[in-house]
Order: structure tokens, then C-alpha cells, then sequence
């Protein structure tokens, strides 16, 4: 007697998380419920099988009593489905692009050799005091100069225009890679404690600098920085896609 096939097993894959109403909820669902609330820091419980599945079927028993009701003919919700189907799209495409232009492990070690060499060996600690003309500055260096009355601080917090102000001028730990040229020169040609003689001009306005201190670099390690060279290097990656769209685009 010829002996009957066993049926093939579903895969659980494409076993659907629950059926709410008939309508059968995709498997898929719980990965994005799960992303969506690691993104927002939710509690531990809250990614159990159970927990997702309560989130997905909740999800879809409100969509359904939306549509009941009409709600997604609305002219707002319906341009906000649409504009969400967008970005969505548009993050697709980023995934892709990226995908298809990986970046390679000697072009992240070069840039992190460069960004090493640019750093320098040396951080100072600076203060500085911001005002609109070379008159200003020149009188603030001058009242330092007078006797050395007036502290550098409490003329900061008079006069100067810069965030840092209320710090007293203080700008931290700072790198002369990243400030503009005209203030990194002026302050690592300054020693210990001492002030610019002569006001510096950037496109920010006048300064008056003082050197705080210095310290040795200590930089980090390429492990450690890896994965922010590798993010920044994508963001320009997708600078560069948005340019080719653009130039490519008609735009009226």
C-alpha cells in the first residue's frame, strides 16, 4: 500500500505573529517593534515574544478601528502616511547606496592618520574675550595691562559676546585644529598665563587670548574611534548622493 507524503512544514518565518480580525499579522512586525522600542530605551520586559506580540496586535486592532471609522480617507492622515512611505523609501536608498559603496578599512586608517597628524600633541587650555572692534579689544588689553587689576575673568563676563562669557571666557580643552587659524596661531604662540599683546582678528570679531595650560594629547586609539570615522565618512558618502540627485533633478 503507497504511503502518503508528510505535508512540508511552514517555515516560522512566514508563520504570521498572530491573526487579529482575519487579517494575518507579518512575522516581520516584531523585529520592528523590538527596533522601535530599543530606539526609545524601553524597559527589558517590554522586548519578551510575548510583549511584542501584545505591541503588534494592539497596533493592528487600532489601524483596523481607523479604517472603520474612515479615517484613513483624511486629507492630513493621509499625506502623513505618504510622507512617512517617503522617508522610508528615502532611508531604503541611503541602506543601498551605502551598501553598494562600502568603505574600505585602509580608507578609514588613513583617515584617522590624518586626523592624528591634524590634532597635533599638544591641547590647550585657553580663555578668551570676544568684542565687535579692534578699539574694544585694545582697551580690555589695556585695563589687563594697568597694574594687572582686573582679572581676565571678571572682564569676560562684562564684555565679551562669546557663549563662553559666563565661563569667564573659559574655552576648555581645546584642540588648534579646530578653532579658525588666526586664534590657533595667536594662542599657541602664547606661554603660560600669558595675554596677546595686540588684538586677534577672526571672522568671529576681535579677541583677546589668554593661555591657561597645556597638556600632552593623548589620543585615542583607531579602535577606539573606528566606528565615528566610519559614520562620518558615510554621512559625506550621503552628501554626495544628495548632490548627484540634485544636479540631476528638475526642480521647479
Amino acid at each position: 500500500m503507497p504511503t502518503t507524503a508528510a505535508p512540508t512544514a511552514t517555515p516560522a518565518a512566514s508563520k504570521p505573529l498572530a491573526v487579529v480580525n482575519g487579517e494575518a499579522v507579518p512575522a516581520m512586525y516584531a523585529n520592528f517593534i523590538r527596533q522601535n522600542r530599543i530606539k526609545r530605551n524601553m524597559a527589558p520586559e517590554s522586548l519578551t515574544d510575548d510583549a511584542v506580540r501584545e505591541g503588534a496586535v494592539t497596533a493592528v486592532l487600532l489601524a483596523q478601528e481607523a479604517v472603520k471609522k474612515g479615517l484613513d480617507k483624511d486629507p492630513t492622515v493621509a499625506a502623513a502616511l505618504e510622507f512617512q512611505k517617503m522617508e522610508m523609501l528615502g532611508r531604503a536608498a541611503i541602506e543601498d547606496y551605502l551598501r553598494a559603496h562600502p568603505i574600505k578599512e585602509e580608507t578609514l586608517k588613513a583617515e584617522y592618520e590624518n586626523a592624528k597628524a591634524q590634532a597635533g600633541t599638544t591641547e590647550y587650555r585657553a580663555r578668551h574675550i570676544l568684542v565687535n572692534s579692534e578699539k574694544e579689544a585694545k582697551e580690555i588689553i589695556a585695563k589687563l595691562s594697568a597694574g594687572k587689576k582686573a582679572k581676565f575673568e571678571d572682564l569676560a563676563k562684562k564684555y565679551s559676546k562669546d557663549t563662553s562669557a559666563s565661563n569667564g571666557g573659559d574655552l576648555g580643552w581645546v584642540l588648534p585644529a579646530n578653532l579658525v587659524p588666526e586664534f590657533a596661531q595667536a594662542m599657541a604662540g602664547l606661554k603660560k598665563g600669558e595675554i596677546t599683546r595686540n588684538p586677534v582678528q577672526t571672522r568671529f570679531g576681535w579677541h583677546v587670548i589668554r593661555l591657561e595650560e597645556t597638556r600632552k594629547l593623548d589620543f585615542p586609539e583607531y579602535d577606539k574611534v573606528k566606528t565615528r570615522i566610519a559614520g562620518q565618512l558615510q554621512q559625506q558618502q550621503i552628501g554626495k548622493l544628495v548632490k548627484e540627485l540634485v544636479a540631476t533633478a528638475k526642480v521647479e
